[in-house]
């Protein structure tokens, strides 16, 4: 049972990785709670319900939510507010997130705010979730000219990771989690990336070992860098590595052609070419980069037609664009990146250009 802890100046928590954790998800109740919202989709309530601990169900007021990242909004956010108050809740209430990475950070953000900040459970069901959503305390919602641009940290009590109940993820939700696990290799962890190179087989086929592997791999490198600058003051902003343009990507589409793990897979590759034209990385690596996420891409939406230019304008709206400078982070080793900015503009389109051969 790998448990990676979380430290933060204001508290520690676990990001447990076990088989069958849903089972006995109530101990992880701190005594005295008060009533218990969990937040869910149909779906997930679905083909899950059964497997969460039923000392947990059975006090549980359930809160549906549509999911979809056009849902990830402000709007959104009050209704659930208001089905919490409906449901009874109060200051000693406590939110449980079961589901992706969206239900994760609307379920996480509802729990910061409302009546000030009550305690949430993460149960992340999806493997981007699991790998990067619900671990770090990050919660959000979006606005029209951004992702993740109103939100606010709010560290769970715990978040519970069930690599069993990705048996049940489509193939191109699964792959799209594969994306943020890529990412983690390249920035931190030569040898998770080893074991996605040279076990493809295995991790598409969803080999039990192999995916408590790299799970646990991607949630230990989050537990470091969050503990270490829990705020993205400096290290942790290397989580963001992809980030940038796949942003850009999501916003120029109106959330609805990509999965947020797809798009990310395009702002690695966009991000791999800038630090190659820059001179940031060689070429040698910046191949072996490109073919390792080629290598998991056979159903990556085509980016073909959304306009260079039209995304470099978007990156002026990212959270990672400070005082009007566009921050990136750059490859510039396997498993090692760092962070530029004042990168001229003329590079940057290019780099988007070249790699998503758009004009």
């Amino acid at each position: 049972m790998p448990a990676f802890a979380v430290e933060t100046p204001q508290t520690t928590y676990s990001s447990v990785v076990e088989r069958g954790i849903l089972g006995h998800a109530s101990e992880y109740l701190p005594k005295g709670a008060g009533k218990l919202f969990i937040v869910t989709t149909d779906d997930v309530w679905r083909l899950h319900q059964q497997a969460l601990d039923p000392q947990l169900t059975k006090q549980a007021y359930v809160v549906f939510f549509p999911g979809g990242e056009a849902n990830k909004r402000l709007s959104s956010l009050e209704k659930l507010a208001e089905e919490l108050m409906e449901g009874g809740a109060d200051r000693t209430s406590l939110v449980v997130t079961f589901g992706g990475g969206i239900v994760t950070d609307v379920g996480g953000f509802l729990a910061a705010v409302f009546m000030r900040g009550i305690p949430v459970l993460q149960i992340p069901t999806t493997l981007l979730a699991q790998v990067d959503a619900a671990v770090g305390g990050k919660t959000g919602v979006n606005l029209a000219t951004g992702k993740n641009l109103i939100g606010s940290f709010h560290q769970p009590l715990a978040v519970l990771i069930d690599p069993d109940v990705l048996k049940t993820l489509p193939d191109r939700e699964y792959r799209a989690g594969l994306y943020e696990v890529i990412k983690c290799a390249i920035i931190r962890d030569p040898a998770l990336f080893e074991l996605l190179k040279e076990q493809p087989e295995k991790v598409l086929a969803r080999d039990p070992v192999a995916v408590d592997t790299l799970v646990a791999a991607a949630v230990r490198i989050k537990a470091e860098v969050v503990s270490a600058d829990e705020r993205e003051g400096d290290l942790r902003r290397i989580l963001n590595f992809g980030h940038t343009v796949g942003h850009a990507i999501e916003a120029e589409t109106n959330y609805t052609r990509f999965l947020h793990g797809e798009a990310i897979g395009w702002g690695m590759l966009v991000a791999i070419r800038l630090a190659e034209l820059g001179g940031k990385l060689s070429s040698q690596p910046a191949d072996e980069m490109r073919r390792l996420i080629t290598l998991y891409s056979s159903q990556l939406p085509s980016a073909t037609g959304l306009g260079a230019h039209r995304l470099l304008n978007r990156l002026a709206n990212d959270k990672k664009t400070l005082q009007g400078k566009i921050h990136f982070v750059l490859p510039v080793a396997i498993g090692k990146v760092a962070i530029f900015n004042g990168i001229e503009a003329e590079l940057i389109e290019r780099s988007i250009s070249e790699t998503l051969c758009l004009k």
